[in-house]
């Protein structure tokens, strides 16, 4: 039986100093992708993903079309190196989802690029407009945690894997859920250092900004199945996707039940993630023991990917 193999792209948090610079070295493809983001955004965004600093590249504004770019950098290489190589099924954790959205042909690189640059902006100034925090809620059943998110009055903002629930807010509310949540039943509760409270009412404004970016844009249908965050299923129409692009700013990243349903409905047997760190591998280990999961973050784990794909 052949592989199905599932497309994993990055969110905001894997992004590291360096990336992408091997990669643009020895792949003219990604080098010439990174110089078109340039020109595109109005500012190197190559070079501070390569050089750094690390300050400068942990801004909202600037991490996510670094990943973005990135992510369809690493996929143009492995392409090149293995021709002919088929995928069917994409989806990426919170903007992950725009990068998986690219390698389905939904929207083109440059267009993809814009939205990312403007859902980014939106985000930062959606943060500096309030004061929010994230936590990351560790053990615990998923009912109990909803119902200390709903105590503290914060949101779900990630599902990431089992025992893994990531709650978003008002900074003294997250403060609150983070001491009340042993009586939940959770193991640990730990504060992220984050710049703003993702994937929580507090990004309305971002969500608003986003959707008419949106409205504006042409969408297409795109060519393998794209697995939505706020859903955990496909998404094919341009309305859907629309919809599901804005509403993930302001909802819940269903990632445990969105690699679930890769795995027991679009019947994927290979996942490769495209992107620093290997999270997604690890949430996906958790998610489903044993499943194959190849992270694919620059040249070296790239040949190594190609071995393995070849054997």
């Amino acid at each position: 039986m052949s592989k199905k193999i599932a497309l994993l792209f990055s969110g905001q948090g894997a992004q590291a100093v360096g990336m992408g610079h091997d990669l643009a070295a020895e792949y003219p493809s990604a080098a010439s992708l990174f110089q078109q983001a340039d020109e595109i955004l109005g500012f190197s965004l190559s070079n501070v993903a390569f050089n750094g600093p690390a300050e400068e590249l942990t801004k909202t504004s600037v991490c996510q079309p670094a990943l973005y770019v990135h992510g369809l950098a690493l996929l143009g290489a492995l392409k090149e190196r293995v021709p002919g190589l088929e995928f069917h099924a994409t989806a990426g954790l919170s903007l992950g989802e725009f990068t998986a959205h690219a390698a389905a042909g939904t929207f083109d690189f440059e267009t993809g690029l814009r939205l990312v640059a403007k859902r980014s902006q939106a985000m930062q100034e959606a943060c500096e407009s309030t004061e929010g925090g994230m936590a990351a809620i560790i053990g615990g059943e998923e009912n109990d945690i909803r119902q200390l998110a709903s105590a503290a009055d914060v949101d779900v903002a990630n599902l990431n894997s089992p025992g893994q629930i990531v709650l978003s807010g008002e900074a003294a509310k997250i403060a609150l859920s983070v001491s009340l949540a042993k009586e939940y039943g959770a193991r640990k509760a730990v504060e992220l250092q984050v710049a703003g409270a993702f994937h929580s009412r507090l990004m309305e404004s971002a969500y608003e900004k986003l959707s008419i970016a949106l409205a504006e844009t042409e969408i297409k249908k795109p060519a393998v199945p794209v697995v939505c965050n706020v859903d955990a299923c496909t998404v094919s129409d341009a309305d859907t996707i629309r919809r599901s692009l804005a509403d993930q700013v302001t909802g819940s990243v269903l990632w445990t039940q969105s690699i679930e349903y890769m795995i027991d409905h679009l019947h994927i047997t290979q996942f490769i993630e495209l992107g620093p760190g290997g999270v997604l591998a690890g949430l996906v280990g958790r998610i489903r023991k044993g499943t194959p999961v190849i992270s694919i973050s620059n040249a070296a784990s790239l040949n190594d990917a190609v071995a393995a794909l070849s054997a």
